[in-house]
């Protein structure tokens, strides 16, 4: 039927018959009828769980094989709700003045029966984009806005825009994408890509019901994509990024090769140190007896004591600058702070690489291109052969250790020669990303609870209580007391707490550890003969989730492993010295382990010794839609161990 419908797209969006782009001016767009479009609109009140509807999103990109672009987009927007006519009253446009030229061909404000309402904004501010005091990014982009007068629920908006990169910063270096789906209801959907006939762009299309066609003529070919009433989209829970989304990417032809050789190029003469550097370094290996010593003290220097400040104006989105300039400064970009420490490591005669990745993850080894970069860090040569990976802007990260986000990610590895190194960034098994708590005490005839309150993490794991703790050492009497106390009635409610012992967050030698001594807390109520017990640690129970599984009914999309717990396992360790004499009525311990992660909980009493012990562990990798069953049972069978409370007999 979607095939059906991207033909029948041409009623409204013509495509060219002599194989030519269309020419888009501030005069109009030849290809499309606009009388034709507007009379798309929906009925008011056919989408009421919608804000918008749109009635054209179109894309017209002419490439140039140097990788120069000429990209058109036009939106039809027909507003529904009073909340989107606040939304898309004030819209924003963005562009690199250094290397584009931004021009609006049109924007106006219409009823559906081709009334101008509004034929231009009523007013329009360009500005630099705003530079955040907390995480400052400096670039040279160039914010557009633009308000429109007359928007209001049943009229449309009419804009067309294009961005012409006079100026790659890449030289035969580009990437551009689209996406069908706009995350509401469109009516038409296209998407022109126009390029010399003898050039061969990479293009990856996902998911797409329907096919492209292609015309060539006076020297040039033109792709087009076109589709109809595109539905709304509506992702299934916990499935993979890319089993759904019908999408187009475009890239040059260019391999990874040429990118590493681009960019050695450009940072070839980036890693002279001057003689303050020199001065300066040896003071911070001075206390080293070991290769690792030094390396950890150059480490935690470049990472912790220059400030990481994000810098893309111009060639310097690319190039590193000087490490002279950063020492200077004392701050840095991610490329500035990864070059100086490679230069910092070969200056003791150590190697070290740089390494180009996204710093958000989802490179697609499948289309080289620098652009899919964002993000640098260091390759340290081990005596082994292998590596040791550094983020240097991550300042809670010790030695050896990815932040959040870039383990199992694509990374290309820069040689001096020029040639590049394809890897992937090693990822710690589940057991070694751990959270645990530990709370280990005894419990008076009374019911009141005395003992010890720990946390300790490790891996992926760290970072949130290193986070917690980077400014532990500022802490007074007052806030030490404050946190205490809450730790106390967090853990038990009503509970005093002290002797909090915690840790330095910057130390990256440090074992992210925490820990309260409690007392006075009530854990145990009268019931008649009997007492009851409130467990003091967290289940793992999820009925909610599992009702909303089942709910959605026939599984379509794959199911994506990490997401429905991840690679990291949770452990609450309970243990507790009874009175003499006092029994628990123990529930079953259980052990449930499947391709989605195991769960094990744990029920048993020694003596006078009471143990409760709860752990999960996730895993990787992406099963079918058939194993959907299979995850709703096991989820099923680790919310049965719901207990929060123990039965005891005090034996009197």
């Amino acid at each position: 039927m979607r095939v059906l419908a991207a033909l029948l797209a041409a009623c409204s969006v013509a495509l060219s018959a002599g194989a030519q782009a269309p020419r888009i001016t501030p005069a109009g767009d030849p290809s499309v009828k606009s009388d034709t479009i507007y009379k798309l609109a929906v009925p008011a009140g056919s989408h009421a769980d919608e804000p918008y509807v749109l009635l054209l999103d179109d894309g017209v990109v002419k490439i140039e094989p140097d990788g120069r672009l000429t990209t058109t987009y036009r939106q039809v927007v027909q507003i529904l709700t009073q909340e989107a006519a606040e939304q898309w009253g004030e819209h924003t446009f963005s562009y690199s003045s250094g290397r584009e030229k931004m021009t609006i061909n049109w924007m106006r404000v219409l009823k559906p029966n081709g009334e101008v309402v509004s034929a231009k904004p009523t007013h329009e501010q360009e500005s630099l984009a705003p530079v955040s005091l907390e995480a400052p990014v400096y670039s040279d982009l160039k914010l557009h806005r633009v308000t429109l007068g007359g928007v209001a629920p049943g009229t449309l908006i009419d804009f067309s825009v294009t961005t012409e990169t006079l100026n790659p910063l890449i030289p035969g270096d580009f990437l551009t994408s689209w996406s069908v789906q706009t995350g509401v209801f469109t009516r038409r959907s296209r998407y022109m890509i126009d390029v010399p006939a003898n050039y061969s762009p990479r293009i990856e299309e996902r998911h797409l019901p329907f096919q492209r066609a292609e015309h060539v003529s006076d020297g040039r070919r033109v792709i087009t994509w076109a589709a109809q009433d595109v539905p709304k989209p509506e992702p299934e829970p916990l499935a993979p990024d890319t089993s759904y989304g019908e999408s187009i990417t475009i890239a040059s032809p260019r391999s990874w090769s040429d990118v590493a050789k681009w960019y050695a190029g450009l940072s070839r003469d980036r890693y002279t140190t001057s003689p303050a550097i020199d001065a300066k370094l040896a003071d911070v290996v001075k206390d080293a007896h070991t290769l690792d010593d030094s390396l950890r003290a150059v480490h935690r220097w470049v990472a912790q004591d220059f400030r990481y400040v994000s810098l893309s104006l111009g060639i310097g989105g690319y190039q590193p600058h000087q490490p002279e300039s950063m020492f200077e400064n004392k701050y840095g970009d991610c490329k500035d702070k990864a070059t100086f420490f490679i230069a910092a490591l070969r200056r003791l005669g150590i190697t070290a690489y740089p390494v180009l990745l996204s710093g958000d993850g989802g490179v697609d080894a499948e289309l080289p291109s620098a652009h899919q970069f964002d993000h640098m860090i260091a390759a340290v040569k081990r005596p082994d052969g292998g590596y040791t990976y550094d983020d240097l802007t991550a300042d809670l990260s010790p030695y050896g250790a990815l932040p959040p986000g870039e383990p199992g990610e694509f990374g290309l590895i820069v040689h001096p020669d020029g040639t590049g190194e394809e890897i992937t960034f090693p990822s710690d098994s589940a057991t070694r990303n751990l959270s645990r708590v530990d709370i280990d005490g005894s419990l008076g005839g009374d019911g009141l609870f005395a003992g010890k309150w720990t946390r300790t993490a490790s891996g992926l794991q760290q970072y949130g209580l290193r986070s917690s703790m980077s400014r532990s050492t500022q802490m007074d009497s007052a806030q030490r007391a404050r946190a205490t106390l809450a730790i106390a009635n967090a853990v038990i409610q009503g509970a005093t707490g002290d002797s909090l012992q915690v840790f330095d967050g910057r130390d990256l030698s440090a074992k992210p550890r925490i820990s309260v001594m409690l007392s006075n807390g009530k854990m145990v109520s009268d019931a008649g003969p009997t007492k009851i017990l409130t467990l003091p640690i967290r289940d793992f129970a999820v009925p909610n989730v599992v009702a909303a599984l089942q709910q959605r009914g026939q599984r379509v999309n794959p199911i994506d492993v990490e997401k429905v717990w991840g690679p990291h396992e949770e452990v609450e360790d309970f243990k507790l010295a009874l009175p003499a004499g006092w029994k628990a009525q123990l529930p079953k311990s259980l052990t449930e382990s499947s391709v989605f992660g195991t769960y094990t909980s744990r029920y048993e009493q020694t003596g006078d010794t009471l143990h409760v012990m709860r752990s999960l562990v996730g895993a990787t990798g992406v099963q079918p839609a058939s194993a959907m069953p299979a995850l709703i049972g096991w989820l099923k069978a680790m919310s049965a161990d719901d207990v929060k409370y123990i039965v005891i007999s005090s034996g009197t």
